[in-house]
């Protein structure tokens, strides 16, 4: 049982650090965005999923409330 602990206690490490790496892609992608427009295309996507989510409604509050609680620390 403690093996399987440590395994799942691994596993949620590197999620996390995945995530933290992809977040900060993301934030330095729109950084290169913001300075050269059209580079990334990130903030183009990111305006798209932002007017998705509001098209949603409540479904795409909850979405997004989701995604920042995933992401918490």
């Amino acid at each position: 049982m403690n093996t399987m602990t440590e395994g799942v206690t691994t596993l949620t490490g590197w999620l996390r650090s995945a995530i933290d790496l992809g977040l900060a892609m993301v934030l330095t992608f729109v950084v290169i965005d913001i300075l050269f427009p059209g580079t990334t295309g990130v903030l183009t996507n990111l305006s798209n999923v932002i007017g998705s989510l509001a098209k949603e409604g409540v479904a795409g509050l909850i979405a997004l409330l989701l995604f920042l609680v995933l992401t918490r620390k």
